[in-house]
């Protein structure tokens, strides 16, 4: 039934179906790999309530992109983002789908997902062979009539480890959160935009992949902050992530560094707020670990944001990204120094 860790966290090491006979989360934890097995029709909550989605986010110091493939019941998106680090400034565009109910096709694991999903304006497909991931994509009318091309590979190496979790809802036990974010794949290839290309290189660029599927309550909050790159000259990443579902089993949070991912207990993003309790999102941000594991200064570059009112259905996102400064403590308490690390982390309250 797996292990816990000093601080109390449960490690899920068994392969097991991810619902028991009842629809709920069997044994709630986190995990290295996805061992947990998906199956949509073991779900006991109708459709329109289930949420998938793989999200890529793929960066270098400079420039990066971002593909979102989402069946969120009610609604599917296909959407793409251009990032730019130098000009401080971002371009996203979404389509949206009313009710797919499954018909995207998003998968069951993410290390076998095929997706391709395309309608008039925009063509995303995802696809996985031999270790590698392809991303292709294809978004009409991006930025002044320009189109949006891009054809990416992601590295996988088969022992990177990934934080994966898998927890429910104190007030519904048949919702859950099933979660993994692959953080530092090497990625290269070539995105076009407004008659320039630009290349990602293995050296300088990497990947991270947010694949979810679930079922949640109406109302929730959650913030999520991840970064890949480079420290030491070895892969290093983060991910770090609370607000929502029953999180007393174990944390997402967790650093990656050369393949090997070292759990953390709870972070906490400290935004700084206005003299009318607003946040100010493009202020400084400190970052900070009840552990003392994952402490530091995190400076805004931009913030992409997005919102939706349509008074039962409300989604209000802010991801901003920037560069985090600060220490890094892995399980045999080496610290490691982090400088200026771009990074992205966001503030999500949906309703729906």
């Amino acid at each position: 039934m797996g292990t816990y860790n000093e601080n109390g966290q449960h490690e899920v090491t068994r392969e097991q179906p991810l619902l028991d006979s009842k629809g709920c989360v069997g044994e709630p934890g986190y995990a290295r790999k996805l061992i947990w097995k998906y199956d949509r029709s073991k779900i006991r909550a109708p459709r329109f309530r289930i949420k998938e989605w793989d999200y890529y986010l793929i960066c270098n110091d400079h420039f990066g992109v971002a593909f979102t493939l989402a069946d969120l019941g009610y609604a599917g998106m296909i959407s793409a983002s251009w990032l730019d680090f130098d000009k401080e400034e971002e371009q996203t565009r979404t389509t949206l789908t009313a009710f797919p109910l499954g018909r995207f096709h998003l998968g069951s694991h993410s290390d076998r997902s095929q997706a391709e999903v395309q309608n008039k304006r925009a063509h995303i497909k995802y696809s996985t062979m031999n270790g590698r991931r392809r991303i292709q994509c294809k978004f009409g009318g991006f930025s002044g009539g320009d189109t949006l091309s891009a054809e990416i590979w992601l590295k996988q190496d088969k022992d990177l480890e990934s934080m994966c979790i898998a927890t429910p809802w104190e007030e519904d036990p048949k919702a859950f959160y099933y979660n993994q974010k692959i953080n530092c794949m090497p990625a290269s290839g070539i995105v076009r935009l407004g008659g320039r290309e630009y290349r990602f290189e293995p050296s300088t660029a990497m990947g991270v992949l947010d694949w979810g599927r679930g079922v949640w309550t109406y109302d929730n909050t959650w913030y999520w902050g991840t970064g890949s790159g480079f420290v030491n000259g070895k892969p290093f990443g983060f991910n770090i992530g609370y607000g929502f579902s029953d999180r007393s089993s174990a944390s997402e949070n967790a650093l990656i560094y050369d393949g090997k991912l070292h759990k953390l207990t709870d972070v906490e993003l400290r935004i700084p707020k206005g003299p009318d309790n607003a946040p100010l999102f493009l202020e400084n941000w400190d970052i900070t670990s009840s552990d003392g594991r994952f402490e530091g200064t995190f400076r805004p570059i931009f913030d992409r944001k997005a919102r939706m009112d349509l008074k039962l259905i409300l989604t209000d996102q802010h991801q901003i990204f920037g560069r985090f400064t600060g220490e890094a403590v892995l399980d045999d308490k080496t610290v490691l120094p982090v400088r200026d690390f771009l990074c992205a982390v966001e503030v999500v309250h949906n309703r729906y």
